[in-house]
């Protein structure tokens, strides 16, 4: 089978579209003919070596932490699935592999695809879906009635953010360029403003609010005044670095490690299904030009998600 790999870290350079063996799975593993992944900024970081003490991987590695495909074959002991049910999944990062016609994911990490949408598209829910459900419920503890400040709201983990909010009855603060604006009312965002003049302080955008999510790699010094945004006893949730925390106001901060999980994933699927969460998707690209996918990425010119399509 073809698949896109690398062999040593560095530029994208290193990206090889290459035959290789087709996997067979193991107990507890699924055989899944891929149809599409999607680019992560995290995929960069892991093809650099940026991440290799935290992540070791064996190389050579498959990028794609994004799956969207049918199910091919199962492993020893995997129940619940058929072959050419239509599945979604984030790879565990140590081990991905949907740049490729095949892989092999955990069962567990498995979720139905949603209905109402084309299966390449729903390539773009997994990782972001689950970083900004994890973000929103786990980190942030969110409730209904809470007001949300969502800095970064107009990109692909931010906008996720901003639609589970709503849905969970918060009142959110969008903040991101004015491209984003329309979209983000659309989502149902109850204020939107363009970028954070962290200078003037929470009052000029309404705040200061229970819950600050993060998404913008500001410096320190800026993280540090996203602390004044917090109300006292609330929190602040990053994926962009951690905001310091205020225990004379009962402000607590949390950083997010994006996990893999079937069960979250399923429920954003129903989400998906049920209208209450939208995935952007910008452009799609076949595998065989990943490398200028990662080269865009790193130049800034990718117009948003993008979709990595299968061989």
């Amino acid at each position: 089978m073809k698949a896109i790999r690398f062999h040593e870290f560095g530029s994208s350079e290193v990206l090889r579209y290459e035959d290789v063996d087709r996997p067979v799975p193991g107990a507890g593993q699924v055989l899944v003919r891929v149809a599409a992944t999607s680019f992560n900024p995290v995929d960069d970081h892991i093809r650099a070596g940026v991440m290799a003490e935290m992540l070791p991987i064996a190389l050579p590695y498959v990028p794609g932490i994004d799956l969207a495909g049918t199910v091919a074959e199962l492993g020893a002991g995997v129940a619940d699935l058929t072959v050419g049910d239509r599945v979604v999944a984030m790879l565990p990062l140590d081990s991905a592999g949907g740049a490729a016609e095949y892989v092999l994911a955990p069962a567990e990490s498995l979720a139905p695809a949603p209905r109402t949408t084309q299966l390449v598209d729903a390539a773009a829910l997994p990782l972001t879906g689950l970083a900004a459900w994890q973000t929103a419920f786990e980190l942030a503890e969110l409730k209904p009635g809470q007001t949300v400040l969502v800095n970064g709201a107009g990109g692909a983990v931010g906008s996720l953010v901003v639609q589970l909010a709503v849905d969970a009855g918060a009142h959110v603060t969008a903040v991101d360029a004015p491209r984003h604006a329309d979209r983000l009312r659309d989502y149902g965002a109850y204020r939107v403003v363009g970028p954070l003049a962290l200078a003037a302080g929470p009052a000029a955008v309404g705040g200061p609010f229970h819950v600050v999510v993060n998404h913008v790699r500001v410096s320190p010094e800026e993280l540090a005044q996203l602390t004044d945004y917090v109300a006292d006893g609330g929190v602040a949730a990053s994926t962009a670095g951690p905001i310091p925390e205020d225990a004379a106001r009962g402000v607590r901060s949390a950083s997010l490690w994006v996990r893999s999980d079937g069960a979250q994933l399923s429920e954003l699927v129903a989400k998906v299904d049920a209208g209450k969460l939208r995935l952007n998707v910008a452009a799609h690209r076949p595998v065989a030009e990943l490398a200028a996918v990662h080269e865009d990425a790193a130049a800034g010119r990718l117009p948003g998600k993008t979709i990595v399509l299968a061989p």
